[in-house]
């Protein structure tokens, strides 16, 4: 396929609970989307990488590194409930009223830093070599799901899944949750389904250490620890 068959949408938007001004919050020296702009720009599939973005700062800082921002999000897609699905379907729609069509939507979310134009590339080679018209990346359960515990309002414990109870942790099935780095959509399907989560879907299992979301400080740290220690291995 050709690099103008296939478009690049990184969502960002403004504001930010936990974590203020996170989409463009220094990362070891350098703003947390600019990881994001730069693989999908090693991994050399796209023409243009497009950046979504209701907010001044996140423009301006997305575009010294490359990326196109076409407009200003609408101000009905920057709080909820409107989500990831809501302004990837508005992009694709600005752009076609552009005379631009595209066939396969990647979706990167720019709070995961750590996943590589590697892992951009061999989910691509996954996605083509399925059946499915979506892929999602994920990654193993540190702790499995099937162990979990409810408190009711008396303050009991009770599982919620007994038929697990009294197994070891590698008894139990292996449990995978999306991470957010990676989501290639067959476009037609996309525009028909308005979601992302419909089956058959295809999946690529990515590790922990390049599966961190950075939602808080916390993973902002971690984060950043482990792009420190990469360097340092690589000196």
């Amino acid at each position: 396929m050709l690099k103008e068959q296939f478009l690049c949408i990184i969502p960002a938007k403004g504001a930010s609970t936990r974590l203020k001004k996170k989409n463009i919050v220094s990362l070891c020296g350098k703003p947390l989307i600019f990881y994001t702009i730069d693989a999908a720009r090693k991994s050399d599939f796209f023409k243009d990488i497009i950046v979504s973005t209701d907010d001044e700062e996140i423009k301006a800082v997305s575009e010294s590194f490359g990326a196109v921002v076409p407009y200003k999000r609408p101000e009905k897609l920057s709080h909820d409930p409107a989500g990831v699905v809501d302004v990837c379907l508005h992009m694709i729609e600005y752009l076609e009223e552009q005379g631009r069509h595209y066939e396969v939507l990647f979706i990167l979310l720019p709070t995961s830093p750590l996943r590589t134009e590697l892992d951009i590339m061999s989910a691509f080679e996954i996605y083509k070599g399925s059946a499915a018209k979506v892929l999602m990346s994920v990654s193993e359960y540190e702790h499995t799901p099937f162990a979990a515990l409810k408190l009711d309002d008396s303050g009991s414990l009770s599982p919620y899944f007994p038929e697990y109870i009294g197994m070891k942790s590698q008894e139990m099935p292996k449990a995978y949750r999306a991470n957010g780095a990676i989501t290639i959509i067959d476009i037609k399907e996309f525009k028909k389904q308005r979601l992302y989560y419909f089956c058959p879907m295809a999946a690529y299992i990515m590790p922990w250490e390049r599966s961190i979301d950075v939602d808080n400080y916390n993973d902002l740290k971690l984060a950043e620890y482990i792009i420190s220690y990469k360097q340092k291995d690589t000196l």
